[in-house]
């Protein structure tokens, strides 16, 4: 198998998987606080790559592990906290909406902090794609009037997170195994995450008792195991077969599926959006094609 069609198999399999993971988060959510999920998250997915990907971090070489740290708390430990916070106000769906926002501010990050070089084409993708999410957000806003849009910024910031990641791995770690840099993240990651799952309250009979928590942690698990630990090492080497632009195009089909789960869930779906949706999928279309001219 090539890796241009690698690449694509691996934007749709992500894309599944982490259009699921929003509707996962928010099920989680009923028998947990969004810190004892963020940290429980963490934990469980790291508890997984150590017993595949333990082997694996013979390959680490000493000058990557500062940006396996880095990686590790931009593209994981964070980002597991602030999505949990923003999604106690708003929907699922709309939580995955605004992460489409990576693309773009990966574009951003690349050519401010990395000098990645990126082409005309791509910015047009990026940019059709981004009125697609707007259209998305401002109809979600019309048919949920309650929701606090405040918490939204958590998401945002999130996505900043992201695009710094994906930058960093394309840079510094592409000769990096993926399995490798997925494991080295959560040695790096796994202990912070055990001190705030010790300050949550978690261990205490209130959190046990709860009427939702045996349902919750079995959501967590599952969260864990294919929204994070193979969702992680899939979307590292995604990375590394492609460019960022393209791994980070992922986060533009993710809330298609977060909106089909969202549906089935009572989340509220309209005409408006589905045409939407058409717009952000033109937009990958545009962003992957191939470059004809490059901005420096």
């Amino acid at each position: 198998m090539t890796n241009d069609t690698k690449k694509w198999l691996f934007l749709v399999i992500l894309s599944l998987i982490w259009g699921t993971s929003f509707i996962l988060i928010k099920k989680s959510l009923i028998g947990l606080t969004p810190y004892q999920l963020g940290a429980l998250r963490t934990i469980v997915t790291g508890f997984i790559l150590f017993c595949f990907g333990f082997k694996s971090l013979k390959h680490i070489e000493t000058k990557h592990w500062k940006w396996i740290g880095l990686s590790g708390l931009l593209g994981s430990f964070f980002p597991s906290f602030l999505f949990s916070i923003a999604e106690t106000e708003i929907d699922s769906a709309v939580a995955s909406i605004l992460n489409s926002l990576v693309p773009l501010n990966t574009i951003l990050v690349g050519l401010a902090l990395f000098k990645i070089t990126t082409n005309l084409r791509q910015i047009i993708g990026v940019i059709i794609g981004f009125l697609g999410t707007a259209f998305l957000i401002l109809e979600g806003a019309d048919l949920n009037p309650k929701q606090n849009y405040l918490f939204a910024g958590y998401v945002i910031i999130a996505t900043l997170m992201y695009a710094t990641n994906v930058n960093i791995i394309k840079k510094y770690l592409q000769d990096v195994k993926a399995l490798s840099i997925a494991t080295g993240n959560y040695v790096c990651i796994y202990i912070p995450a055990l001190i705030v799952l010790l300050f949550t309250n978690f261990f205490s009979e209130e959190t046990f008792t709860h009427p939702k928590f045996n349902e919750s942690i079995f959501y967590v698990v599952f969260l864990s195991l294919f929204g994070t630990a193979i969702a992680k090492v899939l979307f590292n080497r995604l990375v590394q077969i492609s460019t960022p632009i393209f791994a980070s195009s992922v986060t533009y089909i993710m809330p298609i599926v977060a909106l089909l789960w969202g549906l089935g869930d009572g989340e509220s779906f309209s005409l408006t959006q589905g045409i939407a949706t058409c717009v952000i999928l033109f937009g990958v279309y545009i962003a992957n094609r191939k470059p004809k001219k490059v901005i420096s």
